[in-house]
């Protein structure tokens, strides 16, 4: 596969390593910043007070060569002039315009971090729900494009349960639930660093600029999505909408709809370009997990969702193993339908009475008593007979004589008075299915020969790519900038599963072959 220049990944390991100095159990939520800003989408900070949310915005403006903040601590007092900058009153007063001063506020940052969001009024929602959308705050009668990098929003709660809420929560891509620091050797040298996290420490090399961010923009769009990536994608949207029918489920109902979806797509095809790819692979996948989720309780269930379709589904849709087994059944049906007649025959019997008795049937009344206990029939032999006990039909015991099984299916040889009568046991008609095998014609069997060498030749070719020549990224699978490198094991779980399903489909078409070859 072509690489793109190894400057694009260099360059944003270089970031990410410099953005995380000096943050404890903060790195995932520093790259997922990172990654929302080149992608062009904003993120959702879900944390209490004191655990770094505002401290990932203000680092994250270290990135951008043209680095200009706005961060705001929103209330429910807050005006759209405390965050759009205040009405000019020389524009008012010798133009009659309504025009705001907005260079030291929101539209004229490139970073902005706004705190405790949710407290926010209809008219700044308004505003920000433009220039989240399009880029553009509207300044009195002129549109302004902004020069928004990245949106970081903040809270310690969710948005409420109102309608006027829900544009604004969902414009938010990737959301992130952060809380304190867990380990004790990271919560040890975090109370103990004294180290400025405040401070720009990263090299101006490898900073971002805006012309090269429009250069990346138009990369970005042309990343491509292979089969597996769009049949993960699909796979994991039936089976959240499969979760959302279900009456038992643990969590919210989860409601995707289509903007959100094409954004998704946009940031996968961004993390694969910013790992250096010029296609996306099952890890950028992993990222699903950050955008689907409406609250924290979903989140176990989306992991899961994400994860299981991945070593379920990952590569086996690039083998088409679907289009194999379908070769493969009708393949089996042909061969059985040629070569397999099914009969029906009926036979005869021996049919219990009262659960554990045989009874046998007496042309003239020789003596008392007509059943036998299945357990002492099953003992009699043809040639040497043994002492059984004979019942009436009330189970009570009338006779004990010499009894042998008759050469003759199903009848009972007894001695009574030194007479030696053969009595037939009572049975019942019984069906059942005989196969009788057919050799095939020598034209069929030369083109289903035909037939397996084609299926069994692709089945090779298949194994040969998926072991000798697999995929690429599998070699830098754990390399993943955004992603855990433990989730590794997923994608190469599923790449031995497809290597171990080949092998039982090589099996199942040898069995094929051999069922009409044998003949």
């Amino acid at each position: 596969m072509e690489k793109l220049k190894t400057s694009v990944r260099e360059q944003m390991q270089g970031l990410i390593n410099g953005l995380c100095q000096g943050l404890y159990e903060r790195e995932e939520p520093m790259k997922l910043a990172l990654l929302s800003a080149v992608a062009g989408e904003s993120i959702f900070l879900l944390g209490p007070p004191g655990v770094g949310k505002s401290l990932i915005a203000r680092r994250l403006k270290f990135a951008f060569r043209e680095g200009r903040s706005f961060e705001y601590l929103m209330s429910r007092f807050s005006t759209p002039d405390e965050i759009f900058g205040p009405v000019s009153i020389r524009k008012l007063k010798d133009e009659d315009k309504y025009e705001r001063l907005t260079e030291r506020y929101l539209p004229g940052a490139n970073i902005v971090f706004l705190d405790e969001i949710w407290k926010s009024g209809p008219a700044i929602q308004n505003a920000l729900l433009t220039i989240l959308n399009e880029k553009i705050y509207r300044n009195g009668e002129s549109d302004i494009k902004v020069d928004i990098k990245a949106i970081i929003t903040a809270s310690n709660e969710l948005p409420p349960n109102s309608e006027s809420f829900q544009p604004l929560w969902d414009r938010f891509l990737i959301r992130f639930e952060m809380g304190g620091v867990k380990g004790h050797r990271a919560f040890l040298n975090m109370i103990t660093d004294t180290s400025d996290v405040y401070a720009d420490d990263i090299p101006e090399a490898v900073k971002m600029g805006q012309a090269e961010l429009e250069s990346w923009s138009k990369k970005i769009d042309q990343i491509e999505l292979p089969p597996e990536v769009l049949n993960t994608i699909q796979v994991v949207r039936a089976k959240l909408e499969e979760g959302n029918a279900l009456q038992n489920i643990q969590h919210d109902p989860i409601h995707i709809y289509d903007r959100r979806w094409k954004k998704i797509v946009r940031m996968i095809r961004s993390s694969a370009f910013l790992n250096g790819r010029l296609k996306a692979d099952l890890m950028d996948c992993f990222l699903m997990v950050h955008c689907l989720w409406a609250h924290p309780n979903q989140i176990p269930f989306i992991q899961e969702v994400v994860s299981e379709t991945i070593r379920k589904h990952g590569y086996s849709i690039a083998v088409n193993l679907g289009m194999l087994r379908r070769e493969l059944d009708e393949f089996d049906k042909d061969v059985e339908d040629e070569t397999r007649i099914k009969r029906v025959i009926a036979e005869d019997r021996l049919q219990p009475q009262q659960e554990e008795f045989f009874s046998f049937v007496q042309m003239e009344k020789q003596f008392q008593g007509e059943l036998i206990r299945i357990s002492e029939f099953q003992k009699l032999s043809v040639s040497e007979p043994s002492i059984i006990n004979i019942y009436d039909e009330k189970q009570t015991l009338r006779h004990r004589l010499q009894a042998r099984k008759s050469e003759k299916e199903h009848h009972l040889e007894i001695s009574f008075n030194g007479t030696e009568f053969t009595l037939p046991l009572r049975t019942h008609k019984v069906e059942r299915s005989e196969i009788i095998y057919k050799k095939p014609h020598k034209l069929i069997s030369q083109h289903w020969d035909a037939r397996g060498e084609k299926l069994l030749t692709y089945i090779l070719e298949q194994r040969k790519r998926l072991i000798e020549e697999e995929p690429e990224e599998i070699g830098t699978i754990q390399q993943h900038l955004f992603v855990d490198a433990a989730l590794g094991s997923i994608v190469k779980a599923n790449l031995k599963e497809v290597a171990e399903v080949l092998d039982k489909l090589e099996l199942r078409l040898e069995k094929i072959l051999y069922a009409y070859q044998s003949l």
